[in-house]
């Protein structure tokens, strides 16, 4: 086994904080307390998370939610176990897959060397019913640039040579990628050890769910004791997950 597929790291890529709390903190803190280092990459500033009935847009507003936003994700970032979390500060609401984005994000994976990546889905699911939550733009933004910087960007010298060439970054290979809310899913994991760790992670954002969160971890729990049952366990999170050979 090479030295790569023997280092325990794994990183989550997502739009927004919050979105790895819904899609797979469980798994995330399983692989946690199974010695993995897990890193979170939250790619949206979280600026557009402010109340829905808000009054004053202002910019200095937004720069109170994004603040917010922040800590509230480190919060949960702690108690699930991750290792550290970084920001990339993209404009929420309007993210892109820029080739600015896919750099910023190709050279995490070159500095830290995941094996495992957690992304979202870069497209829609219609079965059983579209999910208008799910598939935020964002969140199929943060999909592409993540899968397009696994392959080929993070592996090829050619792709960004600067950052091999000035930072000495050199190209990393991601083994073993799991996709989040995936039109197909082929894999179940079990988090009935974590399931808890989860709801105390999502409970971390007050600014977007304290007003009805009884309702979404109840809604939540009910969705991944479903995906359980599929594997006899109590708690579970479904991915679509694939090889990078």
């Amino acid at each position: 086994m090479s030295e790569q597929e023997q280092q325990k790291v794994a990183m989550v890529v997502v739009a927004h904080a919050d979105d790895a709390e819904f899609g797979c903190a469980g798994t995330a803190a399983r692989w946690a307390k199974e010695g993995w280092d897990v890193y979170y990459v939250i790619c949206t500033d979280g600026g557009s998370g402010g109340p829905d009935d808000a009054t004053d847009v202002s910019e200095e507003a937004r720069q109170k939610t994004v603040e917010t936003r922040m800590q509230e994700q480190r919060k949960a970032c702690s108690i699930l176990g991750v290792k550290d979390v970084f920001f990339l500060g993209q404009r929420d609401g309007v993210l892109q897959p820029t080739i600015e984005l896919r750099k910023k994000l190709v050279r995490l994976y070159r500095t830290y060397k995941p094996s495992r990546l957690i992304c979202q889905s870069p497209v829609r699911s219609w079965e059983p019913a579209l999910s208008i939550g799910a598939f935020h733009p964002d969140h199929l933004a943060a999909g592409e640039a993540a899968l397009a910087c696994a392959y080929p960007a993070s592996q090829n010298p050619w792709d960004f040579p600067e950052l091999f060439e000035q930072e000495g970054l050199k190209p990393h290979k991601i083994k073993e990628i799991f996709v989040m809310s995936a039109p197909n899913n082929n894999y179940i994991s079990d988090i009935s050890t974590t399931i808890e760790l989860k709801s105390e992670a999502l409970r971390a954002h007050v600014s977007q769910l304290s007003d009805h969160f009884d309702e979404v971890r109840t809604w939540l729990t009910s969705y991944n004791a479903d995906a359980g049952k599929k594997i006899g366990a109590a708690y579970a999170e479904e991915f679509h997950r694939t090889e990078n050979w």
